[in-house]
């Protein structure tokens, strides 16, 4: 994975011999663990998906009412990046532009962008900005498909890939021209906003009913990589260039386990929506609760992984209230739990999850943290922890969770009562009463 002539590698906290290295700096990544995803562009207008001009079939022609119409004047990223701060985001990773091929920045090489429109502005950089000014990390997410790009040829995915006149003159098209663009808009990307510590690329795809797909080939993506190195040599990438990448990057599923490429860890991401969408849908109903969101982000870093959380403001340029309501849910369980989260990694093989729970390892504090996702009655017993554990507590409030290890031989009258535990286990007697948290988490201090 790593490009010929670039500087050290660096290695996700808690990895070993079996995790393949990254070129970027990952070091941040695994330690932040939690970040924002922003789709927006002029499918929010549209407000029905943001792959409706596809799915609809839309020439750009027809597509062109929502450039013309486009003015957020309601938005304001500070507010955006202040909900994220709050609700434990570490990094953010912003559409620069979508698969319609419309840019929220002043792109020197189009006129199909953000300046044009009604509201007139570069939209990205103040965005960035605001970000940075919380002390969190820049991604920018930038589509390899361009379906406004007059020489960006027909494909399985192409808005008019069922119409035999665009099929007939994609074939008088050059796409050599549009992957020139490809490289110069990438450029323009990491020459005008500074450090970007992540850029997300998407995405290669194989033919599908006569059509051809497009791949490393058709972007130019060694070339594209050896520039982006370049430019800004710890920058992460991610995994869709068909050249390696730094990150593995699984959407919308949850792996059931640390995510491995020819037999080894890597880093990884897993990327969700809140409902079914990625951009701004007025009607969809498919919201996910507070409960599985969090348990989403403690499910990713229990398996060695980091969960990017998507939004997609809506054309006024302002969040859905129903994902703000999530967001600040997910905020109020971060506040009390986040060092469950920040750091933490999976735990060692050698220490067994107990049933309905997760576990999460800070590897730098060698504290271990038992997420319990259905809270059982009395106790709950940890298998191989037995004299491996100096102190525990609930993590919301530091109230001391007392314990009970190894071998009890004693029993009540006529053997009616044995508790049974064996030499292994460790048994924390838990109180009755569920603590008023989404997912309560009990911090274990490790044994040196």
């Amino acid at each position: 994975m790593k490009e010929p002539g670039e500087s050290a590698t660096m290695t996700a906290p808690g990895s070993d011999s079996d995790m393949l290295r990254t070129t970027g700096d990952s070091g941040w990544f695994t330690q932040d663990r939690f970040g924002l995803f922003i789709h927006w562009g002029l499918y929010s207008m549209g407000a029905r998906h943001e792959w409706m001009q596809a799915r609809e079939r839309l020439s750009p022609e027809k597509y062109g009412k929502y450039f013309n119409r486009f003015d957020p004047d309601l938005y304001d990223p500070n507010l955006w990046a202040e909900l994220a701060s709050e609700a434990g985001m570490k990094y953010m990773v912003a559409t620069t532009k979508h698969h319609e091929g419309f840019c929220l920045w002043d792109s020197a090489h189009t006129a199909y962008k953000a300046t044009n429109t009604p509201v007139g502005r570069d939209l990205l950089s103040p965005m960035i900005e605001a970000f940075r000014e919380r002390g969190m990390r820049i991604g920018l997410y930038h589509s390899l498909i361009d379906w406004h790009h007059p020489h960006y040829t027909v494909d399985p995915k192409h808005p008019l890939r069922f119409d035999p006149l665009f099929i007939e003159a994609s074939k008088r098209r050059d796409f050599a021209q549009y992957r020139a663009y490809l490289h110069a808009q990438t450029k323009e990307l990491l020459t005008g906003f500074g450090k970007i510590d992540l850029l997300f690329y998407d995405f290669s795809f194989p033919e599908e009913g006569g059509l051809p797909g497009k791949g490393k080939e058709d972007w130019g993506s060694e070339e594209l990589v050896r520039m982006i190195r370049t430019l800004q040599p710890q920058i992460l990438l991610n995994d869709r260039l068909q050249t390696g990448g730094d990150i593995t990057t699984p959407e919308q599923y949850m792996p059931r386990e640390w995510v491995k490429v020819d037999g080894k860890r890597v880093v990884w991401e897993t990327c969700h929506t809140f409902s079914g969408s990625w951009g701004y849908y007025r009607d969809e109903e498919s919201w996910k609760s507070v409960d599985t969101l969090v348990k989403m982000l403690i499910d990713a870093v229990s398996k060695g992984g980091n969960l990017l959380l998507n939004i997609g403001p809506n054309a006024r340029g302002e969040i859905d209230e129903r994902a703000v309501d999530r967001l600040k849910g997910i905020g109020k369980w971060m506040k009390r739990h986040g060092r469950s989260i920040y750091g933490c990694t999976a735990a060692p093989e050698t220490f067994e999850c107990p049933q309905d729970c997760r576990l999460t390892y800070n590897p730098s504090t060698n504290r271990m943290y038992v997420h319990v996702y259905s809270w059982p009655y009395k106790s709950i017993h940890l298998k191989g922890f037995a004299g491996k554990v100096e102190y525990a507590q609930l993590l919301n409030d530091a109230s001391e969770i007392r314990f009970k290890e190894g071998v009890v031989a004693s029993s009540m009258v006529n053997g009616a009562y044995r508790e049974g535990r064996d030499e292994s286990t460790l048994s924390l007697s838990i109180p009755v009463k569920k603590p008023n948290v989404t997912v309560p988490v009990i911090e274990l201090f490790l044994k040196p």
